[in-house]
């Protein structure tokens, strides 16, 4: 059962760790819920301290996740057009056969539902997707970070532990 139970977090892991990219999957969450599995296996002592933090943790960037490409938007003058464009831009950059498209999609997408929000002034519509573009970024750089750090204390206490899986 332990065997199983470590596969699985082991998937969820790398699953979170695709979730800091995709905006479908909730990268931080899934990857602390991997980390759950691994101390509900019998090899590895349950510590209610760690799996708080890091709970914690996952809550706060998940919140920020949202938040922080709202304020890079707004603060850059956009609206909530320039938001969805960017979330929109990023699927289909994803999807689409091009180079790099998980970059330019999100930007291409914000600069797209800014002009449809104020079809006039694209000067505005850039800027407010370049706001978009860099709080995205920062959004998932943040949420990368934390799934790595929780994938490297996952293989921490693999390792640590290791005599008692295998």
């Amino acid at each position: 059962m332990d065997i199983t139970l470590l596969l699985i977090a082991f998937i969820l892991m790398i699953v979170g760790i695709l979730g800091s990219f995709l905006p479908v999957l909730p990268g931080p969450p899934i990857s602390w819920v991997g980390l759950l599995l691994l101390y509900l296996t019998k090899a590895v002592p349950m510590s209610y301290t760690v799996l708080g933090v890091t709970l914690v943790v996952a809550l706060i960037v998940g919140i920020l996740d949202y938040v922080i490409p709202a304020k890079g938007t707004k603060r850059f003058g956009g609206s909530k057009y320039g938001i969805w464009g960017t979330n929109i831009g990023l699927v289909v950059g994803i999807l689409a056969p091009i180079p790099f498209g998980f970059i330019i999609g999100p930007f291409v997408g914000a600069f797209v539902g800014e002009m449809i929000n104020d079809s006039n002034d694209s000067q505005k519509a850039f800027k407010a997707a370049t706001g978009s573009f860099i709080g995205f970024l920062a959004s998932t750089f943040i949420k990368f970070v934390v799934s790595m750090v929780f994938f490297g204390l996952f293989l921490l206490k693999v390792w640590e532990y290791r005599s008692e899986f295998f």
